[in-house]
């Protein structure tokens, strides 16, 4: 896997190009949030997820497709069960990923922060593949973007407290800061 500095884009994985970004303000990129997602809730492997980043997730499918279809939302990249990683957003870009939150003083989080989202649920254990590929992610982007620190790579929880709990109390966060955080 390679991230071209240039565009933005990494090498190496699926891309997935979503609609729903627009310009860095000021370019930085200073924070990693981690998320996780899966559709239609608790489901593995449906497509769904990527359809939903595109804006085409089939709203009769599901009721909860229903209620979601008209969120325009994103991340930078997803971690499937297998391990493989889409990316839907350039890194030079702003994803919508974070919604309302804060970092320390900074409000705005999408503003300078790279989304990862796992497929997942809060309460079920992420696979042996998704901790390899987020671990090579994350030494990845740190190495790309100096400004992530170990200390600035955090949950959606923490940026958005009482509003959001991902990636919840599966993940396991001792593992990552182990394994991920050494550049």
């Amino acid at each position: 896997m390679y991230l071209d500095r240039a565009t933005g884009w990494c090498e190496g994985v699926r891309h997935c190009p979503s609609p729903n970004f627009n310009e860095r303000p000021d370019g930085e990129i200073s924070l990693l949030v981690i998320h996780n997602i899966s559709l239609p809730p608790g489901q593995f492997g449906t497509g769904r997820v990527q359809q939903f980043f595109q804006n085409c997730l089939p709203c009769g499918e599901h009721p909860f497709f229903a209620e979601i279809a008209e969120l325009r939302v994103s991340a930078h990249f997803l971690i499937e069960r297998d391990g493989t990683i889409t990316q839907f957003v350039s890194c030079l870009d702003r994803a919508w990923h974070a919604g309302v939150s804060r970092f320390g003083e900074r409000e705005g989080c999408n503003d300078f922060s790279l989304g990862i989202e796992l497929e997942g649920t809060d309460f079920q254990p992420y696979s042996e593949a998704q901790y390899g590929a987020l671990i090579e992610l994350c030494r990845l982007l740190q190495r790309a973007y100096p400004a992530i620190t170990s200390e600035r790579i955090c949950g959606h929880s923490d940026i958005a407290p009482g509003r959001k709990t991902d990636p919840g109390p599966a993940f396991d966060w001792l593992r990552l800061r182990a394994a991920a955080i050494t550049c």
